[in-house]
């Protein structure tokens, strides 16, 4: 019997070592202050945790919803780099196929042509190139984009299919470009760390044949931290349906997505960042 028990611990250990898709950001703290995370109520009822790895490093950390394939959210230190934008070719996660050995996002081709995955398997659990191609009216919307990272290899990271929802295209041209380029370099001036957490609600509709939901809003909170402590943070939110941006403070718009998540509070950083 203490055999048995010992092979079982012994299995599950080198199962845990294979990926980084597991039950939490254990293995990736480093991107939420304080090592505190969004409270369970954002937690869709078929999570999947990322730690999202390229080039064998981490680079954010994603919750992910295998149901309606879209993410709940990405969170991320804000770190925008001179790096030159990469290629324009997209990744999805391998370890949500399968149990497999397979540690880094890849493109669909590599999986199929080189790992003998059928893009059935792949389809299975998240979203792919097909479900949205065709789309005029939708783009695909990063919640870590890649202008706030700062290595090529962090920038390359931001384009996995993990990353992204349908997002209104004159939304993410428009004014949450203006926020992402314009407005963050402003609200993050005199921070030495701000760390950020950007997700998107679920919304009513879907596209590709209801196999990807197109979220409702789309919204981001930031931390900033001056030395040590937590100075300053903020939030934004948009409708998925609209080019507007409205500016919220931190505890304001935690309540807000505490109002679209059904009443239940929201919480979304440690409780040393201000709310108001």
């Amino acid at each position: 019997m203490l055999g048995l028990l010992l092979l079982q611990v012994l299995s599950s250990c080198l199962w845990l070592g294979h990926g980084e898709v597991v039950t939490s950001f254990a293995s990736c703290p480093q991107f939420f202050y304080g090592g505190t995370f969004p409270n369970d109520v954002l937690k869709p009822q078929n999570p999947a945790y990322i730690c999202q790895r390229y080039s064998n490093s981490y680079h954010y950390a994603t919750l992910y919803d295998r149901a309606r394939r879209i993410p709940v959210y990405s969170a991320y230190k804000y770190k925008p780099g001179s790096a030159p934008r990469p290629h324009t070719w997209w990744f999805v996660e391998p370890q949500l196929i399968n149990k497999n050995s397979l540690k880094d996002m890849e493109r669909e081709s590599v999986l199929i042509d080189q790992h003998k995955f059928t893009l059935d398997q792949i389809k299975a659990s998240q979203a792919v190139l097909d479900d949205y191609n065709k789309r005029t009216d939708l783009d695909r919307g990063h919640l870590s984009p890649n202008g706030h990272q700062e290595s090529r290899e962090s920038k390359t990271a931001t384009f996995t299919l993990t990353n992204i929802v349908p997002q209104n295209s004159s939304l993410n041209k428009g004014q949450w470009n203006i926020y992402e380029a314009k407005t963050m370099p402003k609200m993050s001036k005199g921070c030495t760390t701000t760390y950020v957490i950007t997700g998107a609600v679920p919304g009513n509709s879907y596209i590709s044949d209801n196999r990807v939901n197109v979220p409702s809003h789309i919204w981001s909170a930031a931390c900033c931290l001056v030395g040590t402590q937590p100075k300053k943070a903020w939030g934004v939110i948009a409708e998925n349906d609209k080019n507007q941006v409205e500016n919220l403070s931190l505890g304001d718009l935690e309540a807000r997505l505490s109002r679209l998540y059904r009443g239940r509070t929201v919480t979304l950083f440690n409780n040393a960042c201000p709310r108001k």
